[in-house]
């Protein structure tokens, strides 16, 4: 069997899910305007270095500790039916055909479950491995709960869910392949057998070049 792994911001789809989340609850009246800016200034401080994965999680998932889990739940519903126009049907198209080959399929991503999960079911993905939000009561409290599934803390991810599936570890499959835009995704990307760098950026380009790994879309 086939072990495929997705990424999803920039590689699955052509954005950032928290921006989109972010806007998506703007547009509800659930966070004010002036919470794009504020969730925009997070993610270019934290590719600057200097806001950590814990600080931008709290900012995108944070606010929503004032909302019932009833209403939270219903907006993410409503958040993947809003968003099923935004998946790109080269995607879509190639997530399918791992799934009808009978792969073991699995969305790999740093975002919060809470926003990662509707997107994941566009796809037709199942098994949703992504940073886990602490909740109190139901309310995401902004903590992340473990390790944020970010990075090098992919692998574990990955180790752990296969584990628990009662799978081969990552190793022992014999093709694996990891689809990512990001540099960041190294760590995951050099232990599957078929790396596959999607739009990458500059430096994953660089690396997939000298590598020789697949580039999706082709040329």
């Amino acid at each position: 069997m086939t072990l495929a792994l997705f990424d999803l911001d920039h590689t699955l789809i052509p954005f950032d899910s928290g921006m989109a989340w972010t806007r998506f609850l703007i547009g509800r009246g659930a966070l004010p305007p002036e919470a794009e800016d504020r969730y925009l200034d997070c993610c270019r401080r934290h590719v600057e270095g200097t806001l950590d994965i814990h600080a931008l999680h709290h900012a995108a998932i944070g606010p929503l500790h004032a909302f019932e889990p009833a209403q939270l739940d219903a907006w993410r519903a409503e958040f993947g039916a809003a968003m099923q126009q935004h998946l790109p049907a080269e995607m879509r198209a190639l997530v399918r055909r791992h799934l009808e080959a009978g792969d073991l399929c699995a969305l790999v991503t740093a975002t919060s479950r809470l926003i990662a999960e509707p997107l994941a079911r566009g796809f037709g993905l199942d098994h949703v491995l992504a940073t886990e939000s602490e909740l109190v009561d139901g309310r995401p409290t902004g903590a992340i709960v473990g390790l944020p599934c970010f990075r090098a803390h992919k692998v574990v991810h990955v180790g752990q869910w296969l584990a628990r599936l009662g799978r081969p570890p990552l190793g022992a499959f014999e093709r694996s392949c990891f689809y990512s835009d990001s540099i960041g995704d190294l760590p995951l990307m050099t232990k599957v057998t078929d790396p596959v760098a999607v739009r990458p950026d500059e430096r994953l380009r660089a690396h997939a070049i000298t590598h020789g790994w697949a580039c999706f879309p082709p040329g």
